[in-house]
């Protein structure tokens, strides 16, 4: 079941949606997925003229695959040209994932800054690709292809916790908008998992994306990952990500705080 099929699920409503095994890692649901179906419901209360400015989002506890859970949304706030909305995933009674997001409408105003940064990342190769191995990469691998550039692999006690490259989904869906970016920016592992020389879990607690301008990809096309671990202590890490158009535009900022086991 490919991500359309998966999102395709809220046409019939936001109770009872599951989620296949093939989209977890460990024993939870790939955050990217789960941000990615919050995100599908949302859309259908905003109008269709404001765009996504940024996503706050909580992991709380684990989105268990193959057992039904619902969407709840609440709109906060709807203004003259901006829209704030909360949405939540709920499995057995408890809050699972918790989001908050921003819409906003163009307008006109006279303050324009470019952003004229450029990323360091060269044109992706499949051969470069992190393979999916059953029982060695997480699950959902099996959907997406992480092309690896900058940084090593986890557990592999490499000397940097940077970490780069391109991704995209094994399977071409159509043209790529804001919708495939945000499920995709959680698909690469944390950035300092590849300074350890032994396998060692670690997960997500909370993420922030901000959207710079609107996403249109082709659908073959590959979005650009560089990311940087700020700093990391006391069994937590921050890191931040830059998200990049293929011809070198930057679509989007991303942040999220790691709790690690090690």
């Amino acid at each position: 079941m490919n991500l359309q099929n998966v999102l395709s699920q809220l046409e019939r409503g936001l109770i009872g949606i599951r989620l296949p095994s093939t989209w977890c890692q460990g024993r939870t649901a790939f955050g990217g997925v789960s941000g990615a179906l919050l995100f599908q419901a949302v859309k259908q209360v905003v109008k269709p003229t404001r765009r996504i400015l940024s996503i706050s989002t909580n992991f709380i506890g684990p989105l268990i695959a193959e057992q039904p859970f619902d969407i709840k949304v609440e709109v906060l706030r709807e203004g003259k040209s901006a829209s704030q909305v909360l949405a939540r995933i709920e499995q057995d009674g408890s809050t699972c994932v918790l989001a908050q997001f921003c819409f906003g409408e163009s307008r006109k105003s006279e303050l324009l800054v470019s952003n004229d940064e450029a990323h360091q990342l060269v044109s992706p190769k499949v051969e470069q690709c992190i393979p999916y191995i059953p029982n060695m990469t997480p699950e959902f691998f099996q959907h997406v292809e992480i092309c690896l550039q900058q940084g090593g692999m986890p557990f592999t006690g490499a000397m940097t916790s940077h970490l780069g490259g391109w991704m995209r989904f094994a399977e071409h869906e159509g043209s790529q908008n804001e919708l495939q970016l945000l499920a995709l920016s959680d698909a690469w592992p944390p950035t300092m998992l590849q300074m350890y020389p032994r396998p060692a879990p670690a997960s997500t607690m909370s993420w922030y994306i901000e959207f710079l301008k609107p996403v249109q990809l082709e659908e073959n096309q590959w979005f650009g990952f560089e990311a940087v671990t700020h700093n990391s202590a006391d069994g937590y890490a921050i890191e931040e990500a830059k998200i990049w158009h293929p011809d070198g535009d930057l679509l989007a900022l991303s942040r999220q705080t790691v709790a690690v086991f090690a």
